[in-house]
């Protein structure tokens, strides 16, 4: 009897477990003739410098998607003007967007700090670590809690901000009057010195520098001034820098993020940092690497003392940028203590 029993028991199980295979193998077939979920992403960046600041994320997270969702991914003005990209994310015209908050229109109070807020950073490791370790992360997604319709999902590091210039620049007086493409908030703090901002799209820079609409561009470090082709135009690299690293965000339309199911949420924040793990290596090498070895661009300097007059100007631009609203405030006092705090711990975190 007790062999009897046995059998019959065994031969449930069997049964139980065959129905259970069979029905994780139609769960997968499902799945897999389901139409993979469809996201249009438009990147800040041109063609050329999208190879590197995004397009491997996405390949990466196209892969390990398999199948279940796919990327599109679109370069600097191809969908929408970078300027709009926030209010297209926000109204669903596409999906998701890299770009700082200051080109794209964002209407957050701190929009001001992304890209190159002066003189806020000395290097790309800044960056996380006031995000990560001094409140901004906390900051940020607060502020975006007020804004319907966008997720932000996160900032990241790119190169320093230096002027790149078709004559040379050796004191503050030869910037008077240069056209430079640059940033909004970088642009209009530089205009005291004479800088003449030019908005243009991306992809009509260089051609914009080969006609002498521009004198220059203020908009990345001289990684970026290779990669994007603007070296052949360019033949002066200024050292002196008005920020040590862009800051660039990632941004999804909020319905679209919440369809989402948890591991590809999961997937997608995964392959951001690893994007960030990228440009920081990346940018490193680059900016040594084209100083020594790029060949088409003369270095040049503004003595430090005079460039001093720069940075000085910078620390009331905060003092004015701190009056926008308390959560404007709360930053500029996060830079002052953080930069405070690097100047004590001296080398290698100041000099």
């Amino acid at each position: 009897m007790q062999r009897r029993e046995f059998l019959r028991k065994a031969g449930m199980g069997a049964t139980a477990a065959v129905a259970a295979s069979t029905g994780v193998l139609q769960a997968v077939e499902s799945r897999a003739a389901k139409a993979p979920i469809k996201w249009r992403m438009q990147t800040y960046a041109g063609a050329a410098l999208a190879e590197h600041v995004i397009k491997p994320q996405i390949d990466a997270f196209n892969k390990a998607a398999n199948g279940e969702m796919v990327i599109e991914l679109y370069t600097s003005d191809q969908l929408v003007p970078t300027s709009e990209l926030f209010r297209a994310v926000q109204n669903g015209t596409i999906d998701a967007a890299q770009c700082d908050e200051d080109s794209m229109s964002s209407p957050a109070d701190v929009a001001i700090f992304g890209a190159y807020f002066p003189f806020a950073t000395r290097y790309s490791l800044d960056v996380p670590a006031l995000f990560e370790h001094w409140g901004l992360n906390k900051i940020w997604k607060e502020a975006y809690a007020e804004i319907r319709g966008v997720e932000w999902l996160g900032a990241g590091s790119w190169d320093p901000c230096n002027f790149a210039t078709t004559k040379p620049i050796r004191s503050l007086g030869d910037l008077k009057g240069k056209r430079v493409f640059s940033f909004p908030t970088g642009g209009k703090f530089m205009s005291q010195f004479g800088v003449v901002p030019v908005s243009l799209p991306w992809e009509d820079i260089q051609v914009a520098l080969q006609t002498g609409e521009l004198d220059g561009v203020c908009w990345s470090g001289i990684t970026e001034d290779y990669t994007s082709g603007w070296a052949e135009q360019c033949k002066y690299y200024l050292t002196n820098n008005i920020c040590g690293a862009w800051i660039g965000s990632y941004f999804a339309n909020s319905k679209k993020w919440a369809e989402l199911p948890e591991h590809l949420k999961t997937l997608f924040n995964l392959t951001c940092d690893s994007s960030h793990y990228y440009r920081q290596h990346w940018y490193w090498w680059g900016e040594a690497h084209y100083r020594v070895n790029g060949g088409k661009m003369e270095l040049t300097s503004i003595p430090d003392a005079e460039w001093a007059k720069v940075e000085e100007a910078a620390h009331k631009f905060w003092d004015e940028t701190a009056k926008k609203s308390p959560r404007c405030a709360k930053v500029v006092e996060i830079l002052k203590k953080y930069n405070a705090d690097m100047t004590k711990a001296g080398r290698p975190y100041r000099y």
